[in-house]
């Protein structure tokens, strides 16, 4: 009983530093523990009612830690990670960002450059609806570097703002274990791409050009990230080796992650 108890242990450690959490089995003997998780909970709510964003973040992040079922677990996370979201499209300052303070000569390409982000990042995250920018204006800037993870095993895209996962997706991979496994680099990204196949050039206004509204293409030709004309098909191992989105969720990702972007796939 004891190996098999070591056992467990160990397999919940893994996942937690996969998610940047560290989850302990909890001694179910303890009756704090549950009232710890559902004031930890409800403290969240309230925070994200208040629009208290960095504070909720904590609150769920405290209330994951107090858990040991994985379906409660995943469905914390969930509202952790849209959490995240709101906090990395906002103007809020937290750990991974910090304020700039617009000089003469500059432009959002030029701060983007020098902070290894996008224009559209800089943009979505600081409400501006145009690159005009003026001398001494504020802006929030990411200075953390995002990476992408995708589980073949399970279909899914993760992807992590230093070492913290930010938020999850299900995507499509290759059929016949068709996607490579490895690490590789965005190297281009690509608004409404045309689709080379065979020789054949699919344009993006064709029913048959499957690519959906993004491209973010490896440093392994042909192969890449895009979205989708068939969301039904995600969760399922049904590409021709490249991964597969959902149109809305690709665009989130190619606004955020900078050309030269790790990207790591695992079986």
């Amino acid at each position: 009983m004891k190996k098999i108890h070591l056992l467990s242990v160990i397999g919940v450690v893994i996942v937690g530093v996969l998610f940047g959490v560290m989850f302990i089995p909890k001694n179910n003997s303890n009756p704090q523990e549950g009232i710890s998780k559902a004031s930890f909970l409800r403290a969240a709510e309230q925070a994200l009612s208040d629009n208290n964003l960095l504070k909720a973040k904590e609150l769920y992040q405290k209330a994951i830690s107090e858990m040991d079922q994985p379906g409660e677990i995943d469905k914390t996370r969930g509202k952790l990670e849209a959490v995240n979201i709101k906090i990395i499209f906002s103007p809020l300052i937290d750990e991974c960002s910090e304020e700039y303070v617009v000089k003469a000569k500059d432009a959002l390409s030029k701060i983007a450059k020098n902070y290894n982000t996008t224009v559209e990042f800089i943009k979505l995250s600081n409400n501006l609806s145009s690159d005009t920018i003026r001398p001494g204006q504020k802006l929030k800037i990411n200075i953390c570097p995002f990476s992408i993870v995708v589980d073949k095993s399970q279909n899914l895209l993760f992807l992590k703002r230093k070492d913290e996962i930010a938020k999850t997706y299900l995507v499509a991979t290759g059929k016949d274990n068709s996607t490579p496994v490895g690490n590789f680099k965005i190297v281009n990204k690509l608004v409404d791409p045309t689709w080379f196949r065979s020789g054949a050039v699919i344009s993006p206004d064709s029913p048959d050009n499957i690519l959906g509204t993004r491209w973010l293409g490896f440093d392994l030709k042909g192969y890449g990230i895009h979205g989708t004309t068939e969301p039904n098909s995600l969760g399922q191992q049904i590409t021709l080796g490249c991964v597969r989105m959902k149109n809305e969720e690709v665009e989130e990702i190619f606004s955020i992650v900078p050309v030269g972007t790790e990207v790591i796939i695992i079986d």
